[in-house]
C-alpha cells in the first residue's frame, strides 16, 4: 500500500488589493478594442504595460508593438497606433499628426493628471522638479510635455542636497505615480527643507493603486518567511513593492514574472508566504503562482483586504460602440 507524504502546511497572505490598475486595464482594453474594431495589426508604440505575459498575449490577437513609428510600413498607415498607458511626450502625437496616422491614447488619466500639473507649474512662471526614475517611460513622456530646460530630474535626496535652481523661490514639483511612497516624502521633504517656498501639485501625484498596494504588502510582511511580488522587472511599482516587503519586515522578498522562476531549492522551509502583484501584472499569473504552491503545501489562503478600489476609467469615445466581454479578457484575468 502506497503511504501519502503529507504536504507541508503554508499560509498565503493574499493581498487584496493587487494586479491591474484602473489604467493599466484601461490600456489593455484600448488595444484589445481597437483590434476587434479595425481587425489586426493594430501597432503599439512601446509596451503597452510593462509585462511581458500581456504583451505577448496581445500580439498573439494581432497586435504589433514598435519603438518607433517610422517602423509602421507605409501600406498599414491606415491602422490604429496605440500610445502606451505610461504617456509620451507631446512630439510623439504630433509626429502622428505629421505621418497622417490615427492615433489612440491610452495614457493612464492619473499620468495625465501629471502632466496637467507639471504644465500648470511652468505656467505660474515656475521651473518643475519631476521626482523620478531617469528613462523610465512615465519620466520621459513627463518632461517631454514641457520644453527642454523647464524640466528638473530628482532622483533621490543626494540630488536634492545638490540641486542649484536659478530662482529657488520659483519651484514647483511633480513625482512619477508609481514610486516608493516613503522614498518620495523623504525628497521631498529634503527639498521643502533647502526651498520652503517650494510648491506642491495642486493633487497628489503618485497615484491611489501604487499607494494601495504599498499599504497592502507593509501591512502583511511582518512574520512573513517569503514575499512574492509578480511583476515585470522593468516595472517601477512592482520593483517599489519588493523594497516595501524587505523593509516591513519579510524575511525574503523576490520578484517574479510566473511560477517558472520561483526559486524552490532556494526559498527553506517556509510556512508563511506573503503574495501581492504590481498593477501591470495580470491575476492568472497570480493563480498560476497559487497553483505552484498547492502542488507543493497544503495551502490555506488568508485573503488580506486592506483597501476597496473601484475607480473605472473609460475608454475614448471611438470605441465605446464595440462590446468588451469577459472572453475578450480572459487571457489576463483568467475564466470567467
Amino acid at each position: 500500500m502506497l503511504q501519502t507524504i503529507a504536504k507541508p502546511p503554508l499560509t498565503i497572505r493574499l493581498c487584496q488589493p493587487r494586479g491591474f490598475c484602473a489604467g493599466v486595464d484601461r490600456a489593455i482594453q484600448i488595444v484589445v478594442l481597437a483590434l476587434k474594431k479595425y481587425g489586426a495589426p493594430v501597432y503599439v508604440r512601446h509596451e503597452i504595460v510593462h509585462n511581458r505575459y500581456v504583451v505577448e498575449g496581445l500580439q498573439s490577437l494581432g497586435a504589433v508593438f514598435i519603438e518607433e513609428l517610422s517602423e509602421i510600413p507605409p501600406e498599414h498607415r491606415q491602422s490604429p497606433v496605440v500610445f502606451s498607458a505610461h504617456g509620451v511626450p507631446k512630439s510623439v502625437p504630433a509626429d502622428a499628426q505629421a505621418r497622417n496616422l490615427f492615433y489612440l491614447d491610452a495614457t493612464c488619466p492619473l499620468v495625465s493628471k501629471v502632466h496637467k500639473q507639471a504644465m500648470r507649474h511652468q505656467r505660474l512662471g515656475r521651473h518643475v522638479l519631476l521626482i523620478g526614475h531617469a528613462g523610465h517611460p512615465e519620466v520621459i513622456g513627463t518632461m517631454g510635455q514641457l520644453p527642454e530646460g523647464a524640466v528638473t530630474l530628482i532622483e533621490t535626496e543626494a540630488d536634492a542636497a545638490r540641486l542649484v535652481p536659478n530662482d529657488p523661490k520659483a519651484l514647483g514639483f511633480v513625482t512619477q505615480t508609481t514610486l516608493s511612497v516613503e522614498d518620495t516624502a523623504g525628497i521631498i521633504r529634503a527639498l521643502q527643507d533647502r526651498f520652503p517656498d517650494l510648491q506642491a501639485p495642486a493633487a497628489e501625484s503618485i497615484c491611489y493603486a501604487t499607494t494601495n498596494r504599498q499599504e497592502a504588502v507593509k501591512d502583511t510582511a511582518p512574520g512573513a518567511d517569503l514575499y512574492l511580488i509578480v511583476g515585470a522587472p522593468n516595472s517601477s511599482n512592482s520593483r517599489r513593492l519588493v523594497e516595501v516587503a524587505e523593509r516591513a519586515g519579510a524575511r525574503m522578498s523576490l520578484l517574479v514574472q510566473r511560477a517558472a522562476e520561483i526559486p524552490w531549492n532556494d526559498i527553506g522551509n517556509i510556512s508563511t508566504l506573503g503574495l501581492s502583484a504590481g498593477a501591470s501584472a495580470p491575476e492568472i499569473i497570480v493563480d498560476e503562482i497559487i497553483d505552484a504552491f498547492r502542488q507543493r503545501f497544503d495551502v490555506t489562503i488568508d485573503l488580506a483586504i486592506t483597501a476597496t478600489e473601484t475607480e473605472d476609467f473609460p475608454v475614448m469615445r471611438v470605441l465605446r460602440d464595440v462590446e468588451l466581454t469577459p472572453a475578450d479578457m480572459a487571457f489576463v484575468n483568467g475564466a470567467a
